[in-house]
Formats: structure tokens, sequence, C-alpha cells
């Protein structure tokens, strides 16, 4: 009897065992449950699929829970010209907003270096002041030269009738004067442009910081002061 009990209980362990396995491969045949897609093609038609349809890649899709809601739109996807174009737009894009952004920068770094109009003032001064003491110095040494000239020339008289006899060290003197003169002429000239740099750069610092004044309440001179702010008591 102990035998015959041990036979059926193998049996029916057994049979629990083959009846688990035929569930778990019933489990794992059925579908998961997914979307369904759906568009209208280009004539018009309606068209339904369980995954994105190819005849609608140029337009909307939807795809559809079991429910029937939409879980998702997918946009139409863009041929290369339309992909390059939509790059290139961005890419402009992204390019205004670094300017716009390195524009803001520089303001704010402005601002900060001058944030009253005298501080301005005082370093445009400053700059012009150091340009006029170079020029200042070129004219000295201009008129040195014209000293030195006239030295030479007054040597020369010696050998006016015969100016063919004057010394070679003589001529490379005069040579030497009047390439010393033509570089100081230029290197006053090119001062002179400068200075004008400066101005021009200081005026349209002050064009954007009197904007920028405007708009942080900085007391610029000969503007009065903003009246002050009654407070409720």
């Amino acid at each position: 009897m102990p035998l015959l009990l041990y036979i059926a209980t193998l049996a029916g362990f057994a049979l629990l065992t083959a009846c688990l396995s035929d569930f778990a491969a019933a489990q794992t045949s059925v579908p998961s449950l997914q979307g369904i897609y759906t568009c209208v093609d280009s004539t018009g038609r309606k068209i339904t699929s369980d995954r994105p349809i190819a005849e609608c890649m140029d337009r909307v899709q939807r795809e559809i829970n079991p429910s029937g809601t939409v879980r998702r739109v997918l946009p139409p996807q863009l041929t290369p010209p339309e992909r390059a174009a939509l790059e290139e737009k961005e890419k402009v894009a992204a390019e205004v907003r670094a300017r716009e952004a390195e524009d803001k920068r520089r303001d704010r770094a402005l601002l900060l270096r001058y944030p009253t109009r005298d501080l301005h003032d005082k370093e445009r001064a400053e700059a012009l002041s150091q340009v006029g003491e170079v020029i200042k110095a070129s004219n000295k040494r201009s008129q040195e030269l014209a000293e030195q000239r006239k030295a030479i020339h007054a040597d020369l008289e010696f050998y006016k009738d015969t100016p063919g006899r004057a010394p070679a060290s003589l001529k490379r003197r005069l040579e030497e004067n009047d390439s010393s003169v033509a570089m100081q002429k230029r290197f006053i000239s090119e001062q002179d442009a400068e200075k004008k740099r400066v101005n021009k750069r200081f005026d349209d610092e002050l064009v954007k910081l009197k904007q920028l004044w405007a708009t942080s309440g900085a007391v610029v001179p000969g503007k009065p002061a903003p009246a002050p702010v009654a407070v409720k008591k």
C-alpha cells in the first residue's frame, strides 16, 4: 500500500508540472498590448497597421491605444532637403542667440566698468592724454631734426658752388635726416588717427552706456536725479 501511494504521488507531481508548463507557454504566446497606427494617405484613404505606416511617412500618424485613446502623434519625416533647411535654420537661430548672449555679457561688463558718466569721461581724458604725450614727444623730435637739418645745410654752404666735392659723410647725414623727418611725420599721422579712434570708441560706448544707465537708474551729469519714491505708512 505505501508503494502504490508513492507511485500515485509521483504521477500527480508530473501532471502538475505539465500543467504549469502549458500555462507558462500560453502566457508567453499572448501578444503584448501595443498600439495601432493610423493615418490618411495622399489619396484620402485611411490606413491602419500595427507598426508605423510607410505610405504615411510624409504626413502625421497617430498611435492609438487599445482603449481608443491617442498614445502619441508621429510627425512627418523630413526629406533630405527639408532636413538640411531645418538644420540651417536651427544653426542661424543658435548663432543669433550666441550673439545676443555675448552682447548682454559685454553690456554687463561695460556697466560694471563705467557705473557713472564721470568715470567714463575720466578714462577718455586719460587715454587722450597718453596719445597727446606721444605726439608731444614726436613733435619735439621733429624740431630737433629741423635744427639738425639747418646745421647740415650750413655745412653744405661751403660746397654750394661745387656740390660734387661735398663729403660723403655730410651727404649721408642729410639722407638720414630726411628719412627721420619722414618717419616722424608718419608717426604723428598715426597718432592723430589713434586719437580719432579713441574718441570714436568712447563716443560709441557713451551711446550704449546712456541706455544702460537709464535702465539701471544711474545718475548722469547734467541729468536730474530721479525723484524719491514716497513710502506709504
